[in-house]
């Protein structure tokens, strides 16, 4: 059996001290469950509870736990730039630290890193949201693939990104647009990926910071400003950045590429 790839799990959180130790502990026991050596790299965005407090602790008992620290709230996306730029392992992911989503669910899929440098989950039970939310996640889903050329069934999720190329892109959104620009810049740069269900698990406490007033206004610039760089100054596409000759889709590209020219010659 092929040796997994290793992980960085980027974590962030803004007062989450109801919610971070169990967002840990199933992440680093996700770890164990398939035998996947990595980081989790816990990015405190500058909390006012004790959620600082309760990462120190777990950290004294799993070396695997790295803090990072903002004095004042960056926003989601700054904290995952900053853990992706801090990272040491070949691929990297986000999980929130409010415990919403199952470690586990993501990470029975990361076998697929042997053929797609992307992978996407998307809910399956998208039932245990509220109808509210699910209907603003459709519109939102909607204006996305029809501005882009897309046809993904989710954006906002907990999706593992091969480390060499997630480094090599420009990005602008430091909010909840993070994700969905991310993915539009390498998809549309032609890297391969692949969707895989996912099941929510109800959040512990609190509630989601997604849905505040500063959050939609800072995914409506970031939105107008990727509408820019793809329609009007076409700086995204597959002509615009060259593959990375360490990804999965070069190496599958220049396969077949060889694959084509023996078969041409025999």
């Amino acid at each position: 059996m092929k040796k997994l790839p290793t992980l960085s799990v980027v974590m962030p959180c803004l007062n989450e001290e109801e919610n971070i130790e169990a967002a840990v502990q199933s992440t680093l026991a996700a770890f164990d469950c398939y035998g996947i050596e990595g980081e989790l790299i816990v990015v405190n965005d500058g909390s006012t509870d004790r959620t600082r407090e309760i990462v120190y602790q777990l950290m004294a008992r799993d070396k695997r736990v790295v803090l990072l620290e903002h004095d004042k709230p960056r926003g989601i996306g700054s904290s995952f730039w900053e853990g992706v730029k801090q990272s040491r392992d070949e691929y990297v992911t986000m999980f929130p630290g409010d415990n919403e989503n199952n470690p586990e669910e993501t990470l029975a899929y990361f076998g697929l890193t042997e053929d797609v440098d992307i992978i996407i989950p998307f809910v399956h039970n998208i039932e245990i949201r509220s109808r509210g939310r699910r209907i603003i996640s459709s519109c939102y889903r909607f204006i996305i693939n029809i501005s882009f050329g897309t046809s993904l069934n989710y954006m906002n999720g907990t999706v593992i990104y091969n480390t060499a190329v997630l480094k090599e892109i420009r990005h602008h959104s430091t909010g909840f647009f993070y994700q969905t620009e991310t993915l539009i810049r390498l998809i549309r740069a032609g890297y391969l990926y692949a969707e895989v269900p996912h099941f929510l698990q109800y959040r512990g406490f609190g509630q989601t910071k997604a849905l505040s007033p500063r959050s939609l206004w800072n995914v409506t610039r970031g939105y107008f400003h990727l509408m820019w760089d793809v329609h009007v100054l076409r700086k995204i596409g597959a002509a615009t950045l060259e593959i990375n000759r360490t990804s999965v889709t070069y190496r599958r590209r220049y396969q077949n590429l060889n694959q084509t020219r023996v078969s041409a010659r025999t």
